[in-house]
């Protein structure tokens, strides 16, 4: 094999054991906080080879783009099972306040990610608007991760000057998360997120 299948070759390998542990560690049942504990540690392990998750073979957005590049990394595993992709923002990118409907962790690669993560405080079933409360800032970078239950609430602004190049893992493919809502943090109105808010992503195993 040539060095860019090897290190394919190298990338799926790792991908597969990491997530082979990650299934171990969650079991059959809905995750609790401290088993995401553990799912955030191990993947923090993956990310730390930086090497397999060169710009080379994962570019980078177009420069002065304001959307992400997004790299699924386990497309073979179908859409019924966890998802794993590269996610690469660039600089100044930022969200709209979000859910997942389903439990996510992210690690980082390679630069620093502001999350605020925000609690909703009107009555939840309500379809149209949201009122929310800020719980607290992290910096996601390499060795601080963050993870969230289907119904936590966050939103993403990348900080400095580079972009990020960070793991995000899924209890579903993001792509079948029809059902997320994004939330205007100024007047609380309820989009559906997906439709409004993701650009396609690429299948790179």
């Amino acid at each position: 094999m040539t060095a860019p299948e090897t290190q394919a070759a190298r990338r799926r390998q790792a991908v597969q054991d990491t997530l082979s542990q990650i299934r171990r560690i969650l079991g059959q049942t809905a995750p609790s906080r401290a088993q995401l504990q553990q799912v955030t540690d191990t993947l923090e392990q993956l990310a730390q080879q930086e090497e397999l998750f060169s710009l080379r073979e994962f570019p980078l957005p177009a420069e002065g783009a304001e959307t992400s590049s997004r790299y699924r990394l386990n497309s073979n595993d179908g859409d019924d099972d966890i998802a794993l992709y590269l996610n690469i923002l660039p600089p100044a990118k930022s969200t709209l306040p979000h859910n997942h409907t389903t439990w996510a962790a992210i690690v980082a690669v390679e630069g620093q990610e502001l999350n605020r993560v925000y609690e909703r405080q009107d009555e939840a079933g309500r379809a149209d608007r949201a009122t929310l409360r800020l719980l607290r800032e992290v910096v996601v970078e390499p060795g601080t991760s963050i993870a969230f239950l289907a119904d936590d609430v966050h939103s993403i602004h990348v900080t400095g000057n580079r972009p990020t190049r960070h793991l995000h893992l899924y209890g579903r493919p993001l792509e079948t998360l029809v059902k997320r809502v994004a939330i205007d943090p100024e007047t609380g109105e309820i989009t559906n997120y997906n439709a409004t808010q993701m650009v396609p992503g690429e299948n790179r195993p």
